[in-house]
């Protein structure tokens, strides 16, 4: 199967945008065609369980995104990763070598981090909200935790119709089409010489500062961000200042 997916513009490189666990590919709506007019051709795809790609078979994230670009002839790109995006994209780096050109990791998560009390509690608490058949309160949930201060109306509701739809795909799905692990180990990440941006959100959840300060640590070509206005999901927070700093990464 191959993931949903759209792209635009037809420059020499590609940049693929790997969404969050909250969301899909329509996080990138503020990212996508500028991204294009900039210079750059530019894939955006729903991972298996989110938006329009289903689950319909035991499957590994990394290698997924790996078919969707030979299914369109890209031999080589440049990822940006939200979230769990990030983490697909670093297991996709270390899985599939020489076929990444830069890495930029939007408040990452990443493989072998032990989530804190604030991170344990929360899933607790959506646990008990999906078990009780409230998935309305679980993705309202989701919306309170994830988006910093600056998101407005538009951006609250875009998460909330993103996650409700990640609920309705995955909680059908039988056990045996979970994603599959991938090991990844510090030794591996610290193994990626390609350039690697690495920005995390001060109003964030602490896990991810915590992760953005470790990623940044094993990277022999690293810049580490902190954006002071974000939390969790700044290209949908503030989309145009998102772009701007993609952009540059890009660039440089």
């Amino acid at each position: 199967m191959t993931l949903a997916h759209d792209v635009a513009g037809d420059g020499p490189d590609t940049v693929l945008l790997l969404h969050s666990g909250v969301c899909d590919r329509r996080m990138w709506d503020g990212q996508f065609h500028a991204l294009a007019e900039a210079g750059h051709r530019v894939v955006r795809c729903d991972l298996r369980g989110f938006g329009d790609t289903p689950i319909d078979a035991p499957h590994v994230h990394a290698d997924d995104v790996r078919d969707l670009l030979d299914h369109l002839g890209v031999e080589r790109a440049a990822l940006v990763g939200s979230s769990f995006g990030g983490e697909v994209a670093l297991e996709f780096t270390v899985r599939h070598p020489g076929r990444t050109t830069a890495l930029a990791l939007l408040c990452a998560a990443a493989p072998g981090h032990e989530a804190g009390p604030e991170l344990r509690a929360f899933f607790g608490r959506e646990r008990e909200l999906l078990v009780a058949g409230d998935i309305a309160g679980a993705a309202a949930l989701n919306v309170d935790l994830w988006l910093g201060p600056d998101a407005d109306a538009a951006a609250r509701d875009l998460v909330l119709r993103m996650q409700t739809r990640a609920f309705e795909l995955q909680l059908p799905a039988p056990d045996e089409f979970a994603p599959g692990e991938v090991e990844v180990t510090d030794k591996d990440l610290a193994a990626i010489e390609v350039p690697v941006l690495v920005a995390t959100g001060a109003h964030d959840v602490p896990d991810f500062g915590v992760i953005g300060d470790r990623l940044a640590g094993l990277f022999p070509d690293v810049r580490r961000v902190t954006l002071d206005w974000a939390g969790h999901l700044p290209a949908v927070e503030r989309p145009a200042e998102t772009t701007r700093l993609i952009s540059e990464f890009l660039a440089g």
